[in-house]
């Protein structure tokens, strides 16, 4: 996450902050999946994506952005 400009919480290792110039992102490391919610002008969308897919494949649909 780090190298996409992400930063970690301080409270939670578990959780990611993710800041676009057009949208902010939540990353959240669950047991089976990986939780994104962006944030886009008061507009919420949250996908899931499981761990099996290739890394790049959720690099890339994370920051493609809501």
């Amino acid at each position: 996450m780090r190298q996409l400009g992400g930063s970690q919480s301080r409270t939670d290792p578990s959780q990611w902050d993710l800041h676009q110039p057009r949208w902010s992102a939540q990353i959240v490391l669950e047991i089976d999946e990986l939780k994104v919610t962006w944030h886009q002008e008061g507009q919420q969308s949250v996908r899931h994506f499981p761990y099996g897919l290739p890394r790049a494949d959720v690099e890339a649909a994370i920051l493609a952005g809501p």
